[in-house]
């Protein structure tokens, strides 16, 4: 049982010493998956005798990473973030050199790194997974000293996600809306990459340096990126026409784009990137001006997440997508069986009061 406190915090109960403390910062507007659906499972899959929580309403950008940041002073366990990337990205900047871990529930619209990490798609699975709460180390990356988990970069990936953050919109479609019409008119700059002093020059449609397999929504630009291997994927595409696009598009879905003549790809830990002007760059698809020189590292082992060690890896993109629709309907048959239930329970016992005899 918990105690309604109001809509920023919701306390269940206290911390104690032999139990998984755990914060969960809820974003109420991120993508359309029903949040107060997934506050009411709680206490289905995180059992009292292991686990104490409260649950944190977020009321303006930056309002993630300040929780964080309180869950670390208060010695919380797990910060869990439940909404999309943007708010997954706050709460994990603020746990890096820490020893407080991340937790997905994903509710956006592309869910990058809770995909990679196979978090379920749909609450029920997610919360199981935190229920298992098996940590690992892992690696994140900075691109100019600004932390990412996913992805980043430079050239037409950035481009859009400026685009896609001044469009008012969220969402998937309106991503392909903005990809779309802005890559008929995209022109390829040209950049300057430095690797341990070495240079070469290369002309690039964008340049994507990925701790994680991909951008999200099963698209992937590093199929074999691992977040433990101390190294990131970059992947540079090279200008193509318009007819080689949709093949372009395929092998993005089915994680065969580095087989594509127009792609080079390498792994590194650190490299340095020049081009003629200043410009947007991306951090987890968040958009950012930067100057002429850019600089991104990986950093190893430094930001503890809970993982899934159960979902088969295997998986295709597309299966995963096709799994991802039948499980969130499944979840949706789910509720409004458990609302049908406790609609039936709660007539029954007015039925039983109504029908009591009276003293």
């Amino acid at each position: 049982m918990y105690i309604q406190c109001d809509q920023k915090s919701v306390l269940l109960q206290t911390n104690m010493t032999n139990k998984t403390h755990i914060w969960f910062i809820v974003n109420p507007i991120s993508g359309t998956t029903d949040k107060k659906h997934i506050l009411d499972m709680i206490p289905e899959y995180l059992s009292d005798d292991r686990f104490t929580y409260e649950i944190k309403f977020t009321t303006h950008r930056g309002h993630a990473a300040e929780y964080a940041e309180e869950a670390i002073s208060e010695g919380v366990n797990v910060v869990v973030a439940v909404g999309g990337d943007g708010t997954v990205n706050e709460v994990a900047r603020s746990l890096i050199h820490t020893e407080t871990a991340l937790g997905i529930v994903p509710c956006g619209s592309g869910n990058g790194l809770a995909r990679h990490l196979y978090i379920p798609m749909y609450p029920e699975g997610a919360l199981q997974v935190l229920a298992e709460c098996h940590v690992e180390s892992l690696d994140y990356g900075c691109i100019n000293d600004t932390p990412f988990f996913c992805t980043c970069g430079v050239g037409f990936d950035a481009f859009v996600s400026s685009k896609f953050a001044q469009s008012g919109k969220r969402g998937l479609l309106t991503y392909i809306e903005n990809t779309l019409r802005e890559g008929l008119t995209y022109k390829p700059d040209t950049y300057e990459i430095e690797i341990d002093g070495e240079k070469q020059t290369y002309k690039a449609f964008l340049i994507a340096c990925a701790n994680a397999s991909q951008y999200g929504n099963n698209v992937f630009i590093a199929p074999h990126a691992s977040m433990s291997d101390g190294l990131m994927d970059v992947t540079i595409m090279e200008p193509f026409n318009v007819l080689e696009a949709p093949q372009i598009a395929i092998q993005l879905f089915n994680k065969t784009i580095t087989q594509n003549s127009h792609i080079k790809s390498f792994r590194c830990a650190h490299l340095k990137i020049h081009r003629s002007t200043s410009g947007v760059i991306h951090y987890d698809g968040d958009p950012q001006m930067e100057g002429t020189d850019i600089e991104v590292k990986l950093i190893p082992h430094d930001i503890r997440v809970v993982v899934n060690t159960k979902e088969q890896p295997f998986q295709s993109a597309m299966m995963q997508t096709f799994g991802d629709l039948y499980n969130k309907m499944n979840a949706n048959l789910m509720r409004d069986f458990r609302e049908g239930r406790n609609r039936i329970k709660s007539i029954n016992q007015d039925l039983l009061k109504i029908l009591k005899p009276k003293p």
